[in-house]
């Protein structure tokens, strides 16, 4: 089941482990379900021969197979209904080190938060091991099973219980359920979960965030852009905070990045870890979970100098004498009757993530640029057929991705098509229309996925209004040293002008921006 290499770095991992635990193991008598049952033994068998601290055993559970990691002589509160690999590999590690007792690395104060949530909390995540997505919510529950009693959380492989999927009509991942009912869609950050499940923590957040003192620079944006800013001011010696969302940004949803100069391949999800990382070595103050709802000056006066205020979505106001502003873009959506009703339910906008959801159906890709085509060839090794409509007479993507596209037997491209709406059965799609933009007819595609891939949109709305000057189309209008149009605010990334939305050069734009800002500060 584990190869030698995969071994030995497993058997370094557990010898963190200081107390002993025991996974119990549910392995079902289906004959449909005997390849996994298999390999569930294997695995669990071969975890357990690595250390002498881990028992194993079999018992009876609601989902097999399934596995339950527990401190001996406790009930388990962290359980997987299927084989835990792929990028759900990390989440097992981290489930046998923390009922192992051995301590995250989560703050202390997030923990005791976590520990004095109260009432009963009985999380349901669907995953699919293909996801990147998936594991920060997986592994954030988990945590949150270990520390408190109260709490229990189980990873359910969609792909092994369809029936499930489809009974909740599931169709993106990850999905996840609180105690039965729908709870959350998509990534959510530890912060972000415990905030929405504890009464009250909004408003603490708020009265914290308020009693910060004023930042020398202050970013505002996790991804790359604002990564590297934050690091090039911070090492300027100065007092730098860094807010965001969620850290990573964008950069996070990329499954392969090969365009990294000096790194012939890495994935997003691991070169947004590397940056946090590395923001944190310089003791930047990082704020996540949290929201920039404006900006806006603030008149100086003698007791202190001139200031700039980013008010927060939860009431909260941070002040800084100079601001980065790195908030990057997001998928651009269709707008068209439909889009919002059957999101979740067969709209998509990530491929590896909810692609196989959709194994042996029919599917659509909407955009023929980069991101569509790459789309469409990996879903063509998943799905019965992909049809790809590009709205130009021509595909926008570069050549050698079109001619692989074009020599996959179950692709089909359609160009001068403009997408009119998506229709379904109110519980899932079943199609879509466009017009054919050369004869002006309806056309009628039955699909049963459609995915969005029309390039990006600024994630600036919380800009107008403001003394920042914005193109039309949102993006923050920045000078050749990144500066805007308002004294001591600075931009980077794809959130700006810049003509090339790349990761690299967000980077470079981040460290423009700050070594700017420093410049500011020291000349005003």
């Amino acid at each position: 089941m584990l190869d030698a290499n995969l071994k030995k770095q497993l058997d370094a991992y557990l010898q963190n482990i200081v107390s002993p635990i025991e996974i119990s193991v549910s392995l079902s008598d289906h004959s449909d379900q005997t390849a996994k049952t298999t390999e569930l033994r294997e695995l669990a068998t071969e975890i357990s021969q690595l250390s002498t601290r881990i028992n194993l055993k079999e018992v009876p559970a609601l989902r097999s197979p399934s596995m339950s990691i527990a401190p001996v002589g406790q009930a388990p509160r962290v359980s997987f209904a299927g084989i835990p690999m792929g990028h759900e590999f990390t989440s097992l590690v981290l489930a046998l080190l923390q009922a192992g007792g051995h301590p995250s690395k989560v703050s202390a104060e997030l923990q005791q938060q976590i520990r004095n949530l109260k009432g009963e909390f009985h999380f349901e995540t669907y995953i699919s091991l293909s996801c990147q997505n998936c594991p920060d919510v997986v592994q954030a529950l988990n945590l949150m099973a270990t520390l408190n009693p109260n709490i229990t959380h189980v990873m359910i492989d969609g792909a092994l219980f369809q029936e499930e999927v489809e009974r909740r009509h599931i169709m993106a991942v990850p999905a996840v359920y609180l105690n039965g009912e729908h709870f959350s869609q998509g990534r959510m950050s530890l912060e972000e979960i415990v905030t929405k499940i504890d009464t009250g923590a909004a408003e603490r957040q708020a009265a914290n965030l308020d009693e910060n003192d004023p930042y020398d620079v202050l970013v505002v944006g996790g991804g790359p852009a604002g990564a590297a800013a934050a690091i090039y001011a911070a090492r300027k010696g100065i007092r730098t905070g860094l807010l965001a969302e969620r850290f990573g940004g964008q950069v996070i949803d990329t499954v392969g990045i090969e365009n990294f100069i000096s790194v012939p391949y890495t994935e997003g999800p691991k070169l947004a870890a590397s940056l946090e990382l590395h923001v944190k070595e310089y003791g930047v103050d990082i704020i996540t979970a949290q929201r920039a709802a404006g900006i806006q000056q603030r008149a100086s006066d003698a007791a202190q100098p001139y200031l700039l205020e980013v008010p927060l979505a939860n009431g909260a106001t941070l002040k800084s004498r100079a601001i980065i502003l790195a908030t990057g873009a997001r998928w651009r959506e269709l707008n068209v009757p439909g889009e919002v009703e059957y999101r979740n339910k067969g709209v998509a906008y990530c491929p590896h993530c909810d692609g196989p959801f959709f194994k042996g159906k029919r599917v659509a890709v909407v955009g023929g640029g980069n991101s569509g085509i790459e789309a469409a060839i990996d879903l063509a090794g998943l799905v019965e057929h992909v049809t790809v409509l590009e709205f130009a007479d021509t595909l926008r993507a570069d050549e050698i991705l079109q001619r692989k596209a074009r020599s996959m037997p179950n692709i089909e491209i359609i160009s001068s098509a403009q997408t009119t709406d998506v229709v379904g059965d109110g519980q899932k799609v079943s199609g879509m229309h466009y017009i054919d933009r050369k004869s002006g007819e309806t056309q009628h595609l039955a699909v049963a996925g459609v995915f969005v891939q029309i390039g990006l949109v600024p994630n600036t709305e919380f800009l107008q209004g403001s003394a920042i000057e914005l193109t039309r189309f949102g993006e923050v209008i920045i000078d050749a040293k990144g500066a805007t149009s308002l004294p001591g605010v600075f931009a980077a990334g794809d959130a700006t002008t810049v003509p090339h939305k790349q990761i690299i050069i967000a980077m470079g734009a981040g460290a423009t921006a700050a070594l700017s800002a420093f410049d500011h500060l020291i000349r005003s």
